[in-house]
């Protein structure tokens, strides 16, 4: 008996001995990305099989090839970045891959990328800061223009939960391939708006981001289409279906959150695509904005130019212009393939006379352009 209690004992001892090796042995830890003293920024990536590792995307305009160490550990170190939130992928020999050690991805159209923040300047906006912070959510509502139940996503400033105070809104409009969440997470919205209202760098509002795209009725992988793949052109794109359903949803804002229904405080912007959405809507509805920012924009050529939101657009701009607003704010990058289009634009406004606010600035067609046009759009506002 003692013989088999002795035996049994140094089997458990054993076996728990074999489990911490298991449990316990760890690698040393691969950190990437590595954010340095003075802002370049350090990937690496484990693999013995690989001939080549390279790392592309805006952090690395000309990409970057990595250095083999002797135990599989690849390495590449950037220049000095400025500070910004930039997207990222791996090369394996030619192959696409996700940074392992990085758990942070983001979805742009089809694209899944990895993201990393360099901090400082105007990138802090973009940080979850120590401060109040405002709700998000996504809500469904009936569209009879469209004949369908959508989704948009809506943040409420800190606060209004407990408050009985009306707010102002900014209705937000995404671009082509984007959808309702392409505001929150390339755009970084929400840690704007909280970071801005702490600052009293911008007053308290509710943004309203909806699906631009008529007929879809949430964001991919979000509605009963199921798992389909996002695509950049959608056949209604620029069909006009959009604009004549805007009234819809302005209609269930307000009548289901606490706004104040009159034009100085509603505002409309957008980018790209929803950049010419935004200049038609605010058109046709003359006399409902007194803010609209048009965002890497014109106007673009119409699928259905016979659609009534676009016929007759010189005297509904002029209507427009007529009504009066306080802020008509036009932003594009010098490199943005649609520069040419925006110029036209400003060039049939100046025709009439019609007063806006330019802002020209560096780079092209880019969530870094557009983060820092809403950045300053919302200090403009109410």
């Amino acid at each position: 008996m003692k013989g088999n209690l002795l035996l049994l004992c140094l089997f458990l001892s054993f076996g728990i001995k074999g489990q911490e090796n298991i449990s316990f042995a760890k690698k040393a830890e691969i950190v990437s990305p590595q954010i340095n003293p003075g802002n370049t920024v350090t990937f690496r990536f484990e693999t013995n099989d690989a001939k080549i590792v390279s790392v592309q995307g805006d952090c690395c305009p000309q990409g970057g090839n990595f250095v083999k160490d002797n135990n599989g550990i690849w390495t590449f170190t950037t220049q000095k970045l400025d500070p910004e939130l930039y997207s990222y992928t791996f090369l394996v020999d030619g192959v696409k891959v996700h940074d392992p050690n990085n758990p942070f991805l983001i979805r742009d159209v089809a694209s899944v990328v990895n993201v990393m923040i360099v901090p400082g300047g105007k990138a802090d906006l973009y940080k979850v800061s120590n401060v109040p912070h405002g709700s998000v959510t996504k809500r469904w509502y009936t569209s009879p223009t469209l004949n369908l139940t959508r989704r948009v996503t809506i943040y409420t400033p800190p606060g209004y939960e407990t408050s009985k105070e009306k707010f102002p809104v900014l209705y937000l409009m995404h671009g082509a391939g984007g959808d309702e969440e392409a505001w929150m997470e390339l755009g970084r919205t929400a840690q704007i708006l909280d970071n801005l209202i702490a600052q009293r760098k911008a007053k308290p509002m509710i943004v309203v981001m909806p699906n631009g795209n008529a007929g879809q009725t949430a964001a991919p992988g979000e509605s009963s289409e199921g798992f389909v793949k996002p695509v950049f052109l959608r056949p209604e794109m620029l069909s006009g279906q959009t604009e004549a359903a805007f009234g819809d949803m302005l209609k269930f804002v307000e009548s289901n959150y606490r706004v104040k229904n009159e034009k100085a405080s509603r505002a409309i912007a957008g980018l790209s695509m929803g950049g010419m959405h935004t200049l038609v809507i605010s058109a046709n509805y003359p006399d409902t904005f007194d803010y609209v920012g048009v965002f890497s924009s014109g106007m673009l050529q119409p699928k259905d130019s016979n659609a009534p939101a676009y016929t007759d657009f010189d005297s509904k701009l002029a209507k427009q212009k007529s009504n009066g607003y306080k802020l008509y704010w036009i932003g594009i990058g010098k490199e943005d393939f649609l520069f040419t289009k925006s110029n036209e634009f400003r060039n049939k406004l100046d025709n009439i006379g019609f007063k806006y606010t330019y802002k020209e600035t560096n780079g092209g067609h880019t969530w870094s352009n557009w983060r820092d046009y809403l950045s300053e759009f919302a200090t403009l506002l109410f």
